[in-house]
């Protein structure tokens, strides 16, 4: 930390800086710090046009936009409402919501056996190890074991019919928008 031995108010303060910047040249409203390693270019964010008003952050579409838009709505609904994609939807529940209530119920049973029971979860088992060491360890695991039989089940049973869904409505998009790329 520095220490000031002139009196407050002598030109140490920002009022001092202000008059230096003029002095080199610089007037010191219009002072700008240019950063390095910002890309102006690829963020889009701030950037003004010719005209001074900012950059919209995302381009305009080409052709009709309105038309082609509805378009394009159209298949995404028409998409949504067909029996492949209530099929995967269906079956994405029939495992999600199982596996979250089971694993809830199982957290919610060891919090409220910790707090209310805490001489069964203090019992030992083995040495030092107890019911409750046991019981959290069994926390842990029941999460990898989850996190691994979602992941099965996504590739043996939704990730091929999901696949299938995302080319045909590709496909209908782009048909949609005529061809354009």
């Amino acid at each position: 930390m520095q220490s000031s031995n002139g009196p407050r108010g002598a030109g140490d303060g920002p009022e001092r800086a202000a008059g230096n910047q003029e002095e080199r040249g610089t007037p010191s409203h219009d002072v700008t710090f240019e950063d390095p390693w910002r890309d102006a270019s690829a963020s889009g964010w701030g950037d003004l046009d010719g005209t001074g008003t900012p950059v919209p952050a995302v381009p305009p579409a080409r052709g009709e936009p309105g038309a082609t838009a509805a378009r394009a709505r159209d298949v995404y609904v028409e998409v949504q409402r067909s029996a492949a994609f209530q099929e995967v939807r269906g079956r994405y529940r029939r495992f999600v919501v199982p596996g979250v209530v089971g694993f809830l119920v199982w957290y919610l049973g060891y919090v409220v056996t910790a707090t209310t029971v805490p001489g069964f979860m203090a019992r030992p088992v083995a040495g030092a190890v107890n019911v409750g060491m046991l019981a959290g360890l069994g926390q842990f695991l029941t999460t990898f074991v989850l996190a691994w039989a979602y992941a099965r089940h996504a590739r043996l049973r939704r990730d091929r019919a999901a696949l299938e869904l995302r080319w045909d409505t590709q496909e209908l998009a782009r048909g949609a928008r005529g061809g354009a790329q």
